[in-house]
């Protein structure tokens, strides 16, 4: 591959840097470029200033008016590389306001915060017109133009703290984890595919939200979700209480093979969905209300009483009484735990509703790449973490104290509970 040609303006710029630096590290090159923002942000103010008065620095001519230059202010700028100081020109009569800078502006780094927030919330560089979709909406608060690659660069900031999400240690205990997959089209060269990300979304003893980690693979299997159970394991959990799902097959075997103790939930709502499909839809609403009766029962035995009256009821659609027959053990395990425990187990909307959150901002189109794909998503985690840090679960005391009452999770609890 031809090595390619760098402006020489800029390898020039790059050698006065480095002859006047002298930098050994990379350390030692960051304090340098620290060191050049001062004299640029002094210049860019300086030709602000040339342009408000109408004349330069070293003008003699006569002037449009009595306003003169007024020495200057000193102001501590917070950047990506640290604190920097300046000096910041002044004029008599105070009619000065720099753009570059503005005045009671002291932290510059903001802009990079904006590009971020923007790509988490879809505005990413996937295709040309997100590219300009954070480039117009920069110009619009800032006043100039940026780049494409300066928006990717700056997004590519993250990326080491993305890895390191990826392989950070985990809790011990999860109470309940909810497991799922959406799809995302990727394009590699001429080849566009669909591709399965798989999403893991933990809640621990202390009624806290997590999102586990993230995972890509062709399409959903039993055995990759195995290795995902796996690598968890291995980052630190050492025990899961329920593991709701859509029903992948063999997933449920899948699991309680890593996490013998588990308790595999299907997820009634996908359920409802998989056996309308063999009802008219003249039928919904009843056949739903009689399915309700079943699994919002009080008790089991109101539950088996009413199952009854359903397979009899609905009898003319077999395909759509065989789905519950098959997996009528899911509905009837409910009935093992208080109504609290229940309804936190019984369905997949959590996870659902993360990955909805996804959806909205991998809709618009193919990602160039995985990294691509895993920095938008990683900075939409991000997103939903501020809001999850300033709350509990729902009910979660309930939920924990129902838990404590059964033989099956006390010890367990007692356990981890403090950690």
């Amino acid at each position: 591959m031809a090595r390619k040609k760098r402006d020489p303006k800029k390898v020039a710029l790059a050698q006065a840097i480095l002859d006047a630096y002298q930098p050994e590290t990379a350390e030692d090159m960051n304090n340098a470029l620290k060191d050049l923002f001062g004299p640029m942000f002094e210049a860019m103010l300086q030709g602000e200033m040339n342009h408000h008065l109408g004349y330069d620095s070293n003008d003699k001519g006569p002037k449009k008016d009595d306003n003169r230059r007024n020495g200057y202010g000193k102001k501590t700028l917070k950047t990506t590389q640290g604190e920097v100081e300046i000096e910041v020109p002044r004029d008599r009569d105070g009619s000065f306001e720099p753009q570059v800078v503005p005045k009671r502006t002291k932290d510059v780094s903001a802009i990079e915060n904006k590009v971020l927030a923007m790509y988490a919330r879809g505005m990413s560089q996937r295709d040309s017109m997100s590219q300009r979709d954070i480039s117009s909406t920069i110009e619009d608060i800032y006043g100039f133009q940026m780049s494409h690659d300066m928006i990717s660069d700056i997004t590519d900031c993250i990326i080491p703290e993305l890895e390191e999400w990826k392989n950070r240690p985990l809790k011990k205990c999860y109470a309940f984890v909810f497991v799922d997959c959406l799809y995302v089209t990727l394009r590699n060269d001429y080849e566009v595919k669909e591709c399965a990300v798989y999403v893991i979304l933990g809640y621990d003893l202390n009624g806290r939200k997590e999102i586990l980690g993230l995972w890509i693979s062709e399409s959903e299997s039993k055995n990759y979700w195995m290795q995902i159970f796996d690598e968890i394991k291995s980052r630190g959990v050492e025990d899961i209480f329920f593991i709701s799902m859509d029903g992948v097959s063999g997933l449920e075997a899948g699991a309680k093979a890593i996490f013998p103790k588990v308790v595999v939930q299907r997820c009634i709502v996908h359920l409802i969905r998989n056996s309308i499909k063999y009802v008219p839809t003249k039928d919904y609403k009843k056949f739903t209300q009689s399915l309700k009766k079943v699994y919002g029962a009080p008790t089991l035995k109101a539950a088996n009483s009413a199952f009854e009256i359903f397979c009899k009821e609905w009898g003319q659609y077999p395909g759509a009484v065989d789905v519950w027959k098959r997996n009528y053990s899911h509905v009837e395990q409910l009935f093992d735990y208080g109504s609290a425990v229940r309804k936190m187990m019984y369905t997949t909307n959590a996870i659902e509703a993360v990955n909805s959150s996804f959806r909205k901002v991998t809709k618009k189109g193919a990602f160039p790449n995985e990294t691509a794909l895993f920095k938008l998503l990683y900075l939409r985690i991000k997103e939903l973490e501020k809001k999850w840090s300033t709350g509990y679960i729902p009910n979660w005391s309930m939920v924990l104290n129902q838990l404590m009452v059964n033989d099956l999770f006390k010890d367990r609890i007692d356990q981890y509970i403090c950690l």
